[in-house]
């Protein structure tokens, strides 16, 4: 038999190599750079079609923090996620508590330096069994003692937000606690913030006054408005939580209302089609019924560019690590990230 001609193997292969491209409905021209090249257009049903610059932040309790994982390892599965920050806990033991020196906070601070990840705030959970505006004074005193302690902390951390509930009328999940007046309530939580202000001024660190809902206490943004202007200071602002309110409220309009007060925000979902009105209610990101593209439009115009740090209280009891990467993608959806 007579061996094919270099002439014959060129055409069996364009021949091969038409009958391809025909096969899979494309032409020759495809090939083209020019042509080939298609530009994704963005997709609203993926994520948001507009980039936000605000920063994603995590707070220490969607971790299983002490019990599974230490503070480092928490950091760094944060910034491995993603996440630009992370808002830690004050609490009276662990690695943020009175037990902790200057010393001590400093080398938190330099901890997340290490890793790379910033620290986007202090919160605390201290304000419910020592309210500043219980009817204990034992309560009261030390509910202030600690609140310094947490702006003390900040300060040797070099964290300029410190979270602050100044006052409650009720804590329905607790039941040690006497109701206030919402008279009574307004005074004392004035009084306690008149005194914190000093020590803030003098450090640098912004009280940022959170809206809670549940606690009877500041509940609506003309309320929390008023009563941050009345210290007539740049250091008592805003920390915006769009979860606490979204039980009758909506986030979006908040945002509008408050304005350049908000120096800090919270994100956690919440569902109005559900009937449970405790801690438990809160949910992963986007399993509810909050519209985050109107709250992220508003805080945009509002020229809002700092944290934005998903709360939730409950890590995973199996492979807890899913739920930070769930949610800095979820997150990434909401700032248009992907």
């Amino acid at each position: 038999m007579k061996s094919p001609s270099s002439s014959d193997l060129a055409m069996h292969r364009r021949e091969a190599l038409a009958a391809t491209i025909a096969g899979i409905g494309l032409s020759a021209m495809s090939f083209e750079p020019a042509q080939a090249a298609t530009t994704l257009q963005p997709d609203a049903r993926r994520s948001s079609p507009k980039r936000y610059s605000m920063k994603k932040s995590i707070n220490l309790w969607a971790f299983p923090y002490p019990q599974r994982m230490n503070l480092r390892e928490c950091m760094q599965l944060a910034k491995d996620a993603g996440f630009d920050g992370i808002e830690l806990n004050y609490d009276l033991d662990n690695d943020l508590s009175p037990k902790a020196t200057s010393k001590d906070c400093a080398a938190v601070r330099k901890m997340a330096d290490d890793i790379g990840i910033e620290i986007s705030g202090l919160c605390s959970f201290l304000f419910w069994p020592y309210p500043l505006s219980s009817n204990d004074p034992v309560k009261r005193d030390r509910g202030l003692e600690l609140a310094g302690n947490i702006g003390r902390a900040a300060f040797d951390m070099g964290v300029e937000n410190v979270l602050v509930v100044p006052g409650a009328v009720h804590i329905p999940w607790r039941d040690d606690h006497e109701p206030v007046a919402n008279d009574v309530c307004d005074e004392r939580a004035k009084q306690a913030i008149g005194k914190l202000v000093r020590d803030a001024e003098k450090w640098k660190i912004y009280l940022n006054i959170e809206n809670i809902f549940f606690n009877g206490y500041l509940m609506t943004p003309m309320e929390i408005n008023s009563f941050v202007d009345s210290f007539a200071s740049p250091f008592v602002r805003v920390h915006f939580d769009t979860g606490n309110i979204s039980m009758f409220q909506h986030a979006e309009h908040w945002v509008k209302i408050l304005g350049k007060r908000t120096k800090n925000v919270h994100l956690k979902e919440f569902t109005k089609k559900g009937t449970d009105y405790s801690l438990e209610t809160f949910r992963p990101l986007l399993d509810g019924t909050t519209n985050w593209p109107a709250v992220t439009e508003e805080l945009d115009k509002i020229g809002y560019d700092g944290f934005l740090t998903f709360e939730y209280f409950h890590p995973y009891i199996h492979y807890p690590e899913a739920l930070v990467w769930q949610t800095s993608d979820s997150m990434d959806r909401i700032l248009g990230r992907k």
